[in-house]
């Protein structure tokens, strides 16, 4: 079968994947043989392969963390249960923990104690391939109303800023703000979360006005272009008293700097980007009790609530999708800033 893979070497994307044949995968005991429908396409890839440059990582190692398709076969021992057959449509959570610890057991593998960024396509090959092996039928999640191809985007750009969302809603009362850094795949969802979860005004900041149109149609309330005058702008707008949460989808130098210029006293600072920046932190460079903290997905059964949602109608996925055989273009387009919203690969 085709995969794409990630060969090492280099942060260049031309360089460090490939498109290669390679064998089909053989579920085990307790396994689970998905078909493919669609994988996502996601920036944290991008940082995986330069990362990947000057780390000592297994490779070939078969990319693609958000993953959909349909059960194609269950291994020995494992038995096929009401919404979990062969041909049943599944999304594949993709946080793969011990199972074991007491995080894992709430369901929060994301958070497992003893194993730490386990999953397809981070530690394991991923789903950029015609078939996915999932090591426990746990990690599948049915699909009833959605496409593979459709879903395969929320198991992370929905899930992760699903739960950045939710771990805050009780700071977002009637009259309180949020600010969205990052208008792509995952801002562009995280605004609709808080548009449905929560009273908030929400305030959506880009550096592209076209990603901030669609924020714009998606439900933002107001939308700031990122620059040397984004700060003052977004707390006029505030009122001068900042904002109650303020989430950094990017997660660079700059984009942490203005999420502690404009985040309110007692407020949150949630960084869901992987950017690599950093923020720097002295008694007064900071609101005073403004919390900051840093997320890994959510929970799978966060994943199953957002597919509930999804069911409702209630959001809408700016995403388009492209051949397997495409995915060195797409990931170039992504690099260079032009790829709008989120990218699926169909094989």
């Amino acid at each position: 079968m085709k995969a794409f893979q990630l060969v090492g070497g280099s942060a260049d994307v031309d360089i460090t994947t490939s498109l290669n044949d390679v064998a089909q995968p053989d579920p085990g005991p307790g396994q689970v043989l998905v078909r493919i429908g669609g994988a996502g396409v996601c920036h944290s890839d991008v940082s995986l392969m330069e990362f990947s440059a000057g780390a000592a990582r297994d490779v070939p190692m078969t990319l693609g963390h958000e993953n959909a398709g349909w059960i194609e076969a269950f291994g020995p021992g494992t038995l096929p249960t009401a919404g979990l057959e062969i041909g049943s449509p599944v999304a594949v959570y993709g946080a793969w923990g011990c199972g074991q610890c007491s995080n894992c057991r709430k369901g929060m593998e994301n958070y497992c104690l003893n194993v730490s960024a386990s999953g397809p396509g981070l530690s394991v090959d991923g789903g950029m391939a015609e078939y996915l092996l999932v090591p426990a039928a746990r990690y599948l999640v049915p699909l009833t109303e959605m496409t593979p191809a459709e879903a395969a985007p929320l198991v992370d750009a929905g899930l992760t800023p699903y739960h950045a969302v939710k771990r805050s809603l009780h700071l977002l009362v009637p009259g309180s703000h949020v600010v969205v850094i990052g208008a792509g795949g995952l801002g562009h969802l995280a605004v609709q979360f808080l548009k449905i979860l929560s009273p908030a005004t929400v305030i959506s900041v880009d550096q592209r006005e076209s990603a901030l149109a669609i924020t714009a149609e998606l439900g933002a309330d107001h939308t700031v272009v990122a620059g040397p005058n984004a700060a003052a702008e977004i707390r006029a707008i505030t009122g001068g008293h900042g904002a109650e949460l303020v989430l950094d989808i990017c997660g660079y130098d700059d984009t942490l700097a203005l999420a502690s210029a404009v985040a309110a006293s007692l407020g949150h600072i949630t960084v869901v980007g992987v950017g690599g920046g950093t923020l720097p932190f002295s008694f007064f460079t900071m609101p005073y009790e403004c919390s900051v903290a840093s997320t890994y997905w959510g929970s799978i059964t966060e994943l199953q609530e957002l597919f509930a949602l999804a069911h409702t109608g209630g959001f809408r996925i700016h995403a388009q999708q492209y051949p397997l055989a495409e995915a060195k273009d797409v990931y170039r387009q992504m690099v260079g800033g032009t790829l709008q919203g989120r990218a699926v690969l169909v094989p």
